[in-house]
């Protein structure tokens, strides 16, 4: 595992292993085409600022059982629910679904871009980011 080198200064927890550096920078690239793609659509800057962090309201289901609130954290935070949603709403010409399929991909991605992943079971600071 080849690790990126970093100042002292720097905790070795803030280290990035290479396959970490290219997920944070895919994030970054899948945020920018995000960004491209819903000011291209016209879509509401101030609707995409309001409903930016709504995803993160899966968090809530940690208080409650942490087993589930990982399942659904995760659920939320994977790409394959927004890129369906975004699917259906081109093939039925709906804008307000791909409206919110941008915007929840845009969260998901600066997630990753910032280090955030998908949560092991019932743990919520143990992500697969951590480990790459």
């Amino acid at each position: 595992m080849m690790a990126i080198t970093t100042p002292q200064s720097i905790p070795a927890r803030v280290q990035l292993t290479m396959p970490g550096l290219f997920l944070r920078i895919e994030g970054v690239a899948v945020f920018v085409a995000v960004l491209m793609l819903y000011a291209h659509q016209g879509l509401s800057w101030l609707a995409f600022i309001l409903l930016f962090l709504v995803p993160d309201l899966s968090i809530v289901t940690f208080s409650l059982n942490k087993r589930w609130g990982s399942i659904v954290y995760n659920l939320i935070h994977t790409y394959a629910l927004p890129m369906l949603l975004a699917a259906i709403s081109l093939l039925f010409d709906r804008s307000l679904g791909l409206q919110l399929a941008l915007i929840w991909l845009g969260h998901i991605a600066l997630d990753r871009a910032i280090g955030y992943g998908l949560k092991y079971l019932g743990q919520f600071k143990n992500t697969h980011l951590s480990h790459v």
